[in-house]
């Protein structure tokens, strides 16, 4: 059509096929507490803390170096910067998904994981030796290298999940959870988005706006408000 070699576009004619849209299983309160306590002392404990409570996406979590990390300052603080790929060019790390990083403030809970975690990582290293590979991965094998999403969801995720009693849903749903327990408590919806890195707020409330509290109601009392 610009080189004007045809006089139309037949893909004007066609009726693309719509993708169905993703199916969100989120963890309520009761199930995302039960789940970080049978997790609790694993090695993998403090990734599902962050999971839960910062939202990651997987490949950001097997992605997050210790530099990237701050757990000393006024105000413990984890940057995203990059991604751990799975195309099919092989493994390696990219920009996160929206093309650009963001700070995320930790919890307590995550701290103290996470503090747990670089110590049991220490002796990890000292176990390895000169075996040991250097990526300063905060979550990696035990040689150091990187691990691969589907490695930990099929040996340590699943497992999990069956010991705890919990429906079979995917690591990624622990993405959602962290979403909808802010979203459902009256969190700001721009916070959320912020947290987890939607490229828009109209992202996070197309996804989520099901899960937010009282929405009609609110919209009902502003009417009376503004006419009564």
């Amino acid at each position: 059509m610009r080189w004007g070699i045809v006089p139309r576009n037949v893909c004007k004619a066609t009726t693309p096929p719509k993708p169905d849209s993703e199916e969100i299983r989120p963890l309520d309160a009761e199930q995302a507490r039960r789940l970080l306590r049978t997790a609790g002392g694993e090695r993998f404990e403090a990734l599902y803390v962050l999971a839960v409570t910062a939202g990651l996406r997987i490949g950001e979590l097997l992605a997050l170096r210790w530099q990237d990390v701050d757990l000393e300052a006024g105000g413990p603080t984890l940057r995203v910067r990059r991604t751990k790929s799975t195309a099919k060019s092989g493994p390696g790390f990219t920009t996160p998904k929206n093309g650009k990083g963001r700070f995320i403030s930790l919890t307590q809970r995550a701290v103290e994981a996470l503090k747990a975690h670089r110590a049991a990582q220490n002796v990890e290293r000292l176990k390895a030796g000169s075996l040991w590979q250097d990526n300063g991965l905060v979550f990696c094998t035990y040689g150091g290298r990187p691990l691969d999403s589907h490695n930990v969801s099929r040996t340590s995720f699943k497992p999990l999940l069956e010991r705890a009693g919990l429906p079979n849903i995917r690591f990624h749903d622990l993405r959602h959870t962290c979403a909808t327990l802010l979203l459902s408590r009256g969190h700001h919806p721009k916070l959320v988005q912020e947290l987890l890195g939607h490229a828009s707020v109209a992202l996070t409330l197309d996804r989520y706006s099901h899960v937010m509290p009282g929405m009609g109601e609110q919209t009902a009392a502003a009417m009376e408000a503004a006419l009564f």
